[in-house]
């Protein structure tokens, strides 16, 4: 996919050498953005396989609000590293749980007593989308200050915008920091299978998903690994077909990936 590769050669060409907080140095470029039409394809890497299997685990984990590993790594190990047997797989009210959880705090004015509700800012902008497609306000996000000293990992996709336009949904991320060689591909095939989801939840076509890596980096210990891609020819991408059901009702099995090929793995360590 040339948006991928086009990010990749930017960051070995033009990236900046800087330390971080997991003591292995990264290149990073500051403030990257690029676009991907989601009508011309799925957008799942060719140029290395990427288990499409984990991707789907991982965003239904997303939609269930669980603020544990315990059902997920049944299925998919790929959030271990980020916590233990010893803590129970907890991580903590991160990602899904502000999704479809968002607590929100309103004093009553006769008793001050504090009330406590949640927002499922999901189904939120499900209604916006098929509501008031004009909205320029259908925003999720990930990023609470309030609970940052207490998760497993502060949210690096930390928010994202629809857009409907010309009956087509479109979908914006902001990632704070973006690893290029593990997380960004399973960011993208997130981020465009949720969208796919809405669209025909919305009787909508597929846009396009744009998104901005404010610290999209290469640890350098990837470097090798991310030169190996390069040098691979890119093959036709994908199609991600999702059962007909109501958006809530899907489950894995619901998710079906056709035609896929791909380029063999290459093993990346995890930077934690």
């Amino acid at each position: 996919m040339k948006s991928y590769l086009d990010l990749v050669q930017h960051v070995l060409d033009n990236g900046t050498l800087k330390k971080n907080r997991t003591g292995t140095d990264t290149l990073m470029s500051f403030g990257y953005h690029y676009k991907v039409d989601l009508s011309k394809g799925f957008p799942l890497l060719t140029t290395k396989k990427v288990f499409f299997n984990s991707v789907v685990r991982e965003l239904l984990w997303y939609l269930s609000g669980e603020t544990h590993i315990r059902n997920l790594r049944q299925h998919t190990k790929i959030w271990d590293a980020w916590t233990s047997e010893d803590k129970n797989w907890e991580v903590g009210k991160m990602y899904g749980y502000q999704w479809v959880n968002w607590e929100k705090f309103t004093e009553d004015k006769e008793t001050g007593k504090i009330n406590k509700e949640h927002i499922n800012q999901i189904e939120e902008a499900l209604k916006l989308i098929k509501n008031n497609p004009d909205s320029r306000r259908i925003i999720v996000s990930a990023w609470n200050p309030s609970v940052l000293d207490q998760i497993a990992l502060p949210s690096c996709h930390a928010f994202f915008i629809f857009s409907v336009v010309n009956n087509k949904l479109n979908c914006h991320l902001t990632q704070r920091s973006g690893d290029i060689a593990l997380g960004i591909p399973f960011n993208l095939a997130c981020y465009a299978t949720l969208t796919q989801m809405m669209a025909q939840e919305s009787n909508l076509e597929l846009g396009e998903f744009s998104h901005y890596i404010n610290d999209a980096h290469i640890y350098v210990n990837h470097i090798d690994g991310m030169k190996e891609q390069l040098k691979r020819e890119p093959y036709p991408l994908p199609k991600l077909v999702i059962q007909q059901k109501p958006f809530w009702e899907l489950q894995f099995e619901d998710f079906e990936l056709q035609n896929y090929q791909h380029h063999p793995v290459i093993k990346f360590p995890v930077a934690v």
